[in-house]
């Protein structure tokens, strides 16, 4: 739209106006919408001044139907922007004649405010969302790396680009990636936050692609270029998704190159991403392992009972203040070792297991008893039954081909190619730590290989483990998979 005499945005402000006048608007809106005057028309944007900042702050909450309107009475795309006045004006009569001295021309709203507010990719935190803060995380030995760094880029490190946290399943990566979205909502809300499960991504572009010809593939282009912080979870959904895999490349290139923060999580490392039949080429796994990598790993017996008593605690206070029946009863300290010492390592179940827990104490409460150790190792082998089956190398072999990308024959063959010699070497080990085979009995699982070729096995995978944390934490991994 091209430059225009501020008549013209008078014009386009009237027919807005009343417009709205006739959708059942309140009276005090409506009488706020007829006291602000418009300023100018310029580049597909209607400026309106207002005299105070609660009345912007009223009409910023219209934005969105402002804008719908505008659009409609110009018939072509219109943005509403309300900006206050320096000094206030009286109430202006629609139809009236213009002001021979007008006012000096507002303050322009930032550019990125705008933004934020056009781009539809933004959405509100939802209240459950909205609970999952820093300072609601527990912090411990095995989530401090990750922790310290998502408070880095909430913060505005740029030294943390991309920040990949990685780590399996239930233990807080989603926590941090919210807690860094939440952050930026309550002290920095005009920065274009967005945060999307891989998912969501997938299901953008596929949309976008189907309206192609509609301009959809553009406008998506541009609607995420326009993002200051981009957070992605659970990007190994994404891996056979290829054209997806594309758009989030050129996605990724662009906000980098521009000085944007990327926030992702995996439950691998970015190179296991591209291991197997995964779409993510070096290319794409380079990139993302271009900034800071850091993982969560499970929790030991001192981080779980930190877990349960902050839960224990959150949940007892947040019963009492929403009036919540059923959950404000007494656990002692003795009984929350015993929870710990009985708990999985998953934080979302370790939550749960303390809901139940508080629950059956309430209940024994009611009937004049206590909750018992007995009790508390009730719940326990509900959440985590100790039956675990009997684990054989078949399953072992299983998991650990399936991890690192491989085939069978590839894990117990002859060839002896660096992508081969690491999981064939773990195997061994987890096979000879979870099961009673002898050193032979793993050998002829192997390839019939030898007893001394076994024992080397285990011993570069200790000596590994002592040096690479990474592998610590992927065979930590693949040992609780075999397990579940």
């Amino acid at each position: 739209m091209e430059g225009t005499s501020e008549s013209d945005a008078e014009v386009l402000w009237d027919d807005v106006v009343a417009t709205l006048e006739e959708n059942d608007l309140p009276g005090a809106t409506i009488a706020m919408l007829q006291s602000c005057t418009p300023t100018g028309l310029e580049d597909e944007t209607l400026h309106v001044s207002c005299s105070s900042r609660f009345v912007q702050r009223t009409l910023g909450r219209l934005a969105a139907q402002l804008d719908e309107t505008a659009t409609a009475v110009a018939f072509q795309p219109v943005h509403v922007v309300v900006e206050v006045s320096r000094t206030e004006r009286a109430p202006r009569q629609r139809a009236a004649a213009p002001e021979p001295n007008p006012a000096p021309a507002p303050e322009p709203v930032p550019e990125r405010a705008r933004r934020r507010a056009k781009n539809p990719l933004v959405e509100d935190v939802t209240p459950t969302d909205s609970l999952l803060t820093f300072d609601r995380f527990v912090e411990g030995p095995q989530n401090k790396f990750a922790f310290d760094a998502a408070k880095q880029v909430a913060n505005g490190n740029r030294n943390y680009n991309p920040l990949f946290i990685y780590g399996k399943s239930g233990l807080g990566k989603t926590h941090l990636l919210r807690a860094i979205q939440n952050y930026l909502a309550q002290n920095d809300p005009d920065r274009a936050c967005v945060y999307r499960v891989a998912t969501d991504f997938i299901d953008d572009y596929s949309r976008a692609m189907k309206n192609a010809r509609a301009g959809a593939a553009e406008a998506l282009a541009e609607n995420y270029h326009s993002i200051d912080v981009l957070i992605v979870d659970d990007i190994q959904l994404m891996s056979t998704a290829t054209g997806t895999i594309g758009f989030f490349y050129d996605t990724f290139n662009y906000l980098v190159g521009h000085g944007k923060q990327i926030v992702l999580a995996a439950d691998r490392t970015p190179s296991e991403l591209g291991m197997g039949q995964s779409r993510f080429d070096e290319r794409v796994t380079s990139r993302l392992d271009s900034g800071m990598t850091v993982s969560v790993q499970v929790p030991d017996y001192e981080l779980k009972l930190q877990l349960i008593d902050a839960f224990y605690e959150r949940m007892r206070a947040d019963a009492r203040e929403q009036h919540v029946p059923g959950m404000d009863a007494h656990i002692s300290e003795e009984l929350r070792r015993v929870m710990a010492e009985r708990a999985g390592t998953n934080i979302r179940v370790i939550e749960g297991y303390v809901q139940s827990c508080l629950m059956l104490a309430f209940q024994r409460e009611t009937l004049g008893t206590t909750i018992t150790e007995e009790d508390i190792i009730g719940v326990a082998e509900q959440k985590w039954p100790t039956g675990q089956r009997r684990v054989t190398v078949e399953q072992i072999q299983e998991v650990v081909e399936h991890t690192y990308g491989i085939d069978h024959d590839g894990l117990v063959g002859g060839r002896r190619n660096k992508e081969l010699m690491e999981p064939r070497h773990v195997a061994i080990f987890l096979t000879r730590e979870l099961t009673d085979n002898t050193l032979a009995d793993i050998g002829k699982h192997f390839g019939n290989r030898t007893h001394a070729t076994v024992k080397h096995s285990i011993h570069v995978v200790e000596q590994g483990m002592r040096d690479d944390r990474v592998l610590q934490d992927r065979i930590a991994r693949i040992r609780d998979a075999v397990l579940e």
